[in-house]
């Protein structure tokens, strides 16, 4: 049988490299002509949303084949764990920006080269498709710091310490595709009955709603909410809310040497002033009976049941939320807007919060230099639209904010990326958040006589989870 032209250049590329004429190097580069297969494993993402990416590709890397599957989140990192453990895990996983930290065993962070096989375009009158192995730079810290926004800078960048007497280096991680933010989500029907013309936008604002909409039976009882807010259980992320009000009210959540220090007074503050004591007090007081704002216990169903159901008029969420209110609920009048600030003197300081995840490649790969390389081909600006359009979310990038700022489901969240932050770098994010609820439900039913001691506990707590 005749070998077609492009076929034989494919071949004779192929057998050159294998036989040293093309030098490379690196785990990317073993078996670099020949067939492999990429293993990425996710989470909440349907296969279709990498579909083109995967194609895109596999188009450019004929050698390469990509299989995604898309994992229980409820048997996820237990899954992962002992997959990788047994030589059976993927070559890419997905990874929640808060395990980072905890996950750098398992990780094989970015190198600064990879070598990987590719299709090129060779010849000058007689164009043919060739099959070359190449170094390629990978993404620098300048680049990083250039392309993505903020949060992402600081979650996915930690020391690597290559061997016992080795400095440690800043290395990098993992990816994200893309970056979610805390929204509010109101029913216009319930804002509209309670004379309120525009969702609110300070907390100031949002406190102010809280009484038009709560509605107490004679015997006190809430028959509707204005918000799930207050309590740990049947509040949704209530962790990432405490959280972003702590930071909004100038809490310092780890110093700079990755200490936990929200429960102290950061430098500079009135001694009479603790911003996370604060910020716990104003979340808890929505569900303190004695407080004017009181609109939630804990014996309503979740705050996203009972925004769905109708019992409450506002709820804390991220985009991802939206589609999910919406099958739940597709006749409710729902609208989104930013996350409520702190207004002092009219100054409003914009904080808010990120929650995403990132595509990291397991330390045992094979093929460590092909998993980055697609992993950085998947992230950049010209490809992971197709990915943003089909999952729906916001983007990590700074170049492609202003492209999703009018999208009516994204743009409130994308307008928030560049003030989004987040904080917890530890080990056990588990842990950590069930020590802030833990704190939450102890101030709610005065365990301690001084709150403070709620909060002290919490941190210490967290601080653990830190070593």
């Amino acid at each position: 049988m005749r070998i077609p032209k492009y076929l034989a250049a494919i071949v004779l590329a192929s057998t050159l490299l294998t036989t040293g004429a093309g030098c490379f190097g690196g785990s990317g580069s073993s078996a670099a002509t020949s067939k492999i297969t990429l293993e990425v494993w996710g989470v909440f993402d349907e296969e279709d949303a990498w579909k083109e990416i995967i194609s895109g590709y596999e188009s450019t890397h004929p050698n390469v084949s990509i299989e995604y599957t898309k994992m229980r989140f409820e048997e996820y990192q237990d899954d992962l764990v002992q997959a990788i453990a047994e030589g059976k895990g993927p070559d890419i996983f997905a990874v929640h920006n808060t395990w980072i930290g905890g996950f750098t065993d398992l990780l094989e962070p970015m190198p600064d080269a990879v070598t990987v096989a590719h299709l090129e375009t060779q010849g000058t009158l007689r164009k043919e498709q060739v099959l070359v192995s190449a170094s390629q730079a990978t993404l620098s810290m300048k680049a990083l710091k250039q392309n993505f926004i903020p949060a992402v800078v600081s979650d996915v960048v930690l020391p690597y310490q290559e061997t016992e007497k080795s400095d440690p280096v800043d290395k990098i991680y993992a990816l994200p595709m893309g970056v979610d933010t805390l929204g509010l989500f109101y029913n216009q029907d319930m804002l509209n009955t309670a004379g309120i013309p525009q969702p609110p936008a300070t907390w100031s604002d949002f406190q102010q709603a809280t009484t038009l909409l709560t509605k107490l039976d004679a015997a006190g009882a809430v028959t509707q909410s204005a918000v799930g807010m207050g309590t740990y259980e049947n509040v949704e992320r209530a962790a990432d809310i405490l959280s972003v009000l702590m930071m909004q009210n100038g809490a310092q959540m780890v110093d700079d040497r990755g200490k936990v220090t929200f429960d102290q007074i950061p430098e500079g503050t009135p001694r009479d002033v603790n911003p996370g004591l604060d910020a716990v007090r104003f979340y808890t007081d929505f569900a303190n009976p004695t407080k004017e704002v009181y609109t939630w216990n804990s014996n309503q169903p979740s705050s996203l049941e009972a925004f769905v159901n109708g019992s409450a008029a506002m709820f804390l969420g991220y985009s991802y939320h939206l589609p999910i209110i919406r099958t739940l609920a597709p006749k409710l009048n729902v609208g989104v807007a930013a996350l409520p600030q702190i207004s002092v003197a009219g100054d409003v300081q914009q904080a808010n919060f990120g929650n995403y995840w990132a595509e990291g490649v397991s330390r045992d790969s094979k093929y460590t230099d092909y998993a980055w390389n697609f992993i950085l081909y998947a992230t950049a600006a010209e490809n992971v639209g197709s990915y943003l359009s089909a999952a729906g979310k916001p983007t990590a990038l700074r170049s492609l904010i202003d492209d999703q700022l009018n999208d009516e489901n994204i743009g409130v969240f994308a307008q928030e990326l560049l003030t989004a932050e987040t904080w917890y770098r530890g080990k056990d994010v588990d842990a950590a958040e069930k020590a802030i609820g833990k704190m939450i439900d102890d101030i709610l039913e005065g365990t301690y006589e001084d709150p403070q001691e709620a909060v002290d506990d919490a941190a210490k707590v967290v601080a653990q989870t830190y070593e």
